[in-house]
């Protein structure tokens, strides 16, 4: 589908935007911490035990959010648009998901801001069944299939519409079936419901290692990420209402900090720091299987919860061209995101 050129600031209209960012949102200077003004924080997340969301549960785990002065409730709300329509409605102060939403909001005038990122590449793997599809051999073989994807509209549909555009398909030539995350993903697949599917580890690498899917697109690693989206692509963040960062820019700062010191922590994390920090169910009672997929995704993890500098526009391009409504729109993407508040952080910990 044709997609308008969209808007592509280069990287001194981001540097300006960020500085003109940072001072709208009242960010704190670089000094002693201020107390959080609003202590108690609640969370929504589509699936939590995904590695995608890893450095969200370190940060938990490890007493970094209530060493910031926070106390943090997680909620899993079993899928991103789940857990964006909590964050919405004002079930939730803050959201852990794809930065994609903060594009989407904006054509709703809805301005919301990603203020630190978890990854740096998107993470998801597409994989067709070789019990539905044994002979699988070009993408053009997925032509009337059926292709299972967190939502319709998450990063996870995007991903496979790239794929599909590799092949000279359409997104209406397959069937997209929201599965939502995690194990209700892998069963629909298992199940026979679907042919194909594009989500994340540690789901994907359980698939692989039983054989039962042949992967045909992956974007766990900076290069594959590069090649199939033309640029950087940021990937989980968290990310709030534009005012709750004007109003409690130190209870941003807070979960920032927790944040930055779990990307941190992560980056030189063993296969042993992993398995006694994580609860027992993240493992999946597979240890050797969670350890595997985390190797497999830990490039993908941010150093420092920046969003990196050519990240945004990349997604609104892809995005764009997929989405009429992104397509059409005007959107002002130094309103989608603030590295003001995870440079702090990195300052702080020398991330």
């Amino acid at each position: 589908m044709a997609a308008s050129p969209p808007f592509r600031p280069g990287r001194r209209v981001f540097t300006a935007g960020a500085l003109v960012t940072a001072a709208s949102l009242g960010m704190p200077m670089l000094g002693a911490q201020a107390k959080p003004e609003k202590p108690a924080v609640r969370i929504s997340v589509g699936d939590r035990s995904s590695l995608y969301h890893l450095p969200l549960c370190i940060a938990e785990r490890l007493d970094y959010f209530a060493d910031a002065g926070l106390q943090v409730q997680i909620d899993d709300y079993g899928s991103a648009a789940a857990a964006l329509h909590a964050l919405l409605s004002g079930r939730a102060d803050i959201s852990a998901g794809a930065f994609k939403h903060m594009l989407n909001l904006q054509t709703r005038q809805q301005f919301y801001t990603a203020f630190v990122v978890e990854g740096r590449a998107p993470q998801v793997v597409t994989a067709v069944s070789l019990r539905q599809m044994p002979h699988y051999r070009r993408v053009e073989d997925l032509r009337g299939r059926r292709i299972g994807v967190s939502a319709l509209g998450a990063t996870t549909h995007l991903a496979a519409c790239l794929v599909l555009a590799r092949g000279k398909l359409q997104p209406d030539d397959v069937s997209f079936v929201p599965v939502g995350l995690g194990e209700p993903a892998a069963q629909a697949l298992l199940s026979g419901r679907l042919d194909a599917i594009a989500t994340f580890d540690p789901v994907i690498t359980r698939l692989e290692q039983r054989g039962e899917v042949r992967v045909i697109s992956d974007t766990r690693t900076l290069k594959d990420t590069q090649a199939i989206f033309g640029g950087p692509m940021p990937a989980g963040c968290l990310y709030a209402p534009e005012a709750f960062l004007q109003r409690k820019p130190q209870t941003t700062q807070a979960l920032a900090d927790a944040m930055v010191r779990a990307l941190k922590w992560l980056q030189t994390a063993s296969p042993g720091d992993l398995v006694k920090t994580l609860p027992g169910h993240y493992l999946q009672d597979d240890r050797a299987l969670y350890l595997a997929a985390f190797e497999k995704v830990r490039e993908a993890l941010s150093p420092d919860g920046l969003v990196p500098e050519d990240g945004p526009a990349t997604a609104l391009r892809v995005a764009a061209s997929f989405e009429p409504e992104l397509a059409a729109a005007r959107i002002d993407i130094r309103r989608t995101f603030t590295n003001s508040f995870a440079q702090r952080a990195k300052q702080r910990f020398e991330a």
